[in-house]
């Protein structure tokens, strides 16, 4: 993987800027893993188009799906026409460093005929697996993964799940819920999956997962708390319209309120079960102004930018960009609830800690958490750890702080392929330093 690195940007004049954004990772995903178990074929608008997303496809395609590119509307990419299959091995998929790829497809491999195998990047084979391989298991379907409870594994389907109830613990990541609720009804007797444990982070995320499992016709009974029964039955087709990818907007819309500018990203819908959206009253609370109308969702930095004491356990996707924010605000912060995030692409938690402090920051981590001091920061190398959220907090800091050099920019095309282009272009819609109040 590219190493190279990229002198971040400072912002030398006031922010006015319309970012446009490409679909949502999350729901590109979920949306390919049903149009492959549907009956009939379906068609996806404005899909996201990145290494994630691609990565998810050639899987599905590997299994047995047939995934064409059709000309869209998009200007990030073209539409993606899914023709469902008979799903079967042997097949290879490569997982790369996706949670919902090595989470989601390995349920839909246990429908497939045959020996289905999973690898990924080096860091894909230290994150949680465990919960996935022993849910298949009390499923009856057999997985090899020598002992591991993680990646590598093979997956051998014999084309039928009974299916019935399984006890999973969750904690880890809310992706083991989502990757059996999406292929629950493929099984012969449905799937009902209790959470046990603590509390499920990033639980939008099985909302989400719920609603399209309910646009496809599919019976969810979600009554009961942590329990989802998911009725056997037909999976319809899509012809679905991809929100923007809500998280994505993050480092840009940060970039108001950090630089007292202004940046609108457009479409961004009324009502959306993205975990992104919780940027709205975020980025409020810490002293922005933010209004949605049907133009899109518009930040303006008021020059005042404050510390906050939150839970970001159903955002922790967020918490990279809040931190940089945390970093260069007036008070300190305590961002909550996301010791989860020690098992993402990298450690979140300590990548953030290591690389602030490196800058001249007073950042303390505890299992669950980090506490945000913020200091004068200076210039410097800010490692991001093939993660590319961790780089996005690269971007947002190096606005402020002269001489900072985000090293490999281009692990952003994990779900953001052109996000170097996009922040240049930001800077780009820019008026003379004055017009309004600089953040701090």
């Amino acid at each position: 993987m590219s190493m190279t690195t990229w002198a971040a940007p400072v912002a030398d004049a006031v922010i006015d800027a319309v970012v446009a954004l490409p679909g949502s990772k999350s729901l590109t995903n979920r949306y390919l893993v049903l149009a492959a178990l549907a009956q009939e074929p379906s068609r996806l608008r404005s899909p996201l188009r990145s290494r994630d997303t691609e990565l998810m496809a050639a899987g599905l395609a590997a299994l047995g799906a047939t995934v064409q590119d059709v000309p869209g509307g998009s200007p990030f990419g073209q539409d993606w026409l899914i023709t469902p299959g008979q799903l079967r091995g042997p097949a290879s998929v490569d997982c790369g460093l996706a949670g919902t790829v090595m989470r989601f497809l390995p349920p839909v491999a246990a429908l497939a005929a045959g020996r289905v195998a999973f690898d990924g990047d080096p860091r894909a084979r230290e994150r949680p697996m465990a919960t996935v391989i022993a849910a298949l298991r009390a499923l009856g379907v057999e997985v090899d993964d020598g002992g591991r409870g993680a990646l590598p594994f093979v997956v051998h389907g014999t084309g039928r799940v009974p299916g019935g109830t399984i006890r999973i613990d969750a904690s880890a990541s809310s992706q083991f819920v989502s990757g059996l609720l999406l292929v629950g009804a493929r099984f012969a007797e449905g799937l009902t999956v209790e959470h046990v444990g603590p509390p499920i982070p990033s639980e939008p995320h099985v909302t989400m997962t719920v609603e399209a499992l309910r646009d496809v016709g599919v019976v969810v009974d979600d009554a009961d708390h942590e329990v989802w029964r998911i009725e056997p039955g037909p999976i319809g087709a899509l012809d679905v319209q991809v929100e923007p990818d809500l998280s994505n907007a993050a480092p840009f819309l940060a970039a108001a309120a950090i630089t007292g500018g202004r940046v609108t990203i457009p479409d961004w819908p009324q009502h959306t079960t993205q975990a992104g959206d919780a940027l709205r009253d975020l980025l409020d609370t810490m002293g922005a102004d933010v209004s949605l109308d049907r133009d899109g969702l518009t930040v303006e930095g008021t020059g005042e930018l404050y510390g906050i004491d939150i839970d970001l356990n159903a955002a922790g996707e967020l918490t990279p960009v809040v931190a940089a924010l945390a970093a260069m605000a007036e008070s300190g912060s305590h961002l909550r609830g996301i010791g989860h995030l020690r098992g993402h692409e990298t450690d979140r938690l300590d990548a953030l800690a290591r690389e602030l402090n490196a800058l001249g920051g007073d950042v303390t981590q505890t299992p669950d958490s980090l506490i945000i001091n913020p200091k004068p920061l200076h210039g410097g190398r800010f490692a991001t750890y093939h993660d590319h959220r961790i780089a996005h907090a690269g971007a947002v800091l190096g606005l402020r702080v002269p001489g900072l050099v985000v090293e490999n920019i281009e692990t952003t095309a994990k779900t953001l392929p052109q996000f170097a282009e996009l922040w240049t272009s930001m800077l780009g819609q820019s008026g003379p330093r004055g017009d309004r109040p600089a953040g701090r």
